[in-house]
């Protein structure tokens, strides 16, 4: 009688291990990074260029280049907002770049954030801020022995960025920060 409770058991975990198996079949598409478009301006990769493509009457004019790329460029985040500062329409893009490095023992997962504002009437870059966070993750030796531990660190550059309402700047750091405002003499945002 135990044999045949065992064997039903059994029976029954293999069942349900096998019922519990992913299907293969059609795989989605891949996702598509979707750029965004305000007004008449549209982001877009084009030419081996991340760019601001200006467009009047259905025909694209002319093109602002934030940076030259290659194929494996995949933004991360896009966004395209405009606002007014000192009585001017200004354009900020926002977008994240993700990046993995792997060497030996170490690792580094890479986050940085960039925001640029552009006077497109001017079609010109008026302020550009970046924020880069790296999470490193190292084995480290203890001292010539076969034990080791594993070490995590956490590494800042650049300042965190926050538009104010009244179209001003502020750029956050650990011990520092900075206000920003839009001088449209200039064509530039000077220190407050």
């Amino acid at each position: 009688m135990k044999k045949i409770v065992l064997f039903v058991c059994v029976a029954l975990l293999s069942f349900n291990g096998h019922s519990q198996k992913k299907k293969t079949g059609a795989k989605p598409a891949a996702a598509v990074a979707a750029f965004p478009k305000l007004d008449n301006l549209t982001t877009e990769i084009k030419n081996g260029n991340f760019q601001i493509s200006i467009s009047e009457k259905g025909k694209t004019n002319d093109a602002l280049v934030v940076k030259a790329v290659d194929a494996s460029f995949a933004p991360k985040d896009c966004k395209l907002s405009s606002f007014t500062a000192s009585g001017v329409k200004l354009y900020l893009l926002t977008w994240t770049e993700l990046s993995k490095v792997v060497a030996g023992n170490k690792t580094e997962d890479k986050t940085t954030v960039y925001n640029v504002i552009y006077e497109v009437t001017a079609k010109k870059q008026v302020y550009s801020n970046y924020q880069l966070t790296n999470h490193i993750i190292e084995k480290v030796s203890l001292g010539g022995t076969a034990a080791s531990e594993t070490q995590e660190k956490i590494r800042r550059e650049g300042f965190e960025f926050v538009l104010n309402p009244d179209g001003s700047v502020t750029q956050k750091a650990k011990n520092q920060q900075n206000i920003f405002v839009y001088d449209k003499d200039k064509m530039e945002f000077k220190k407050k």
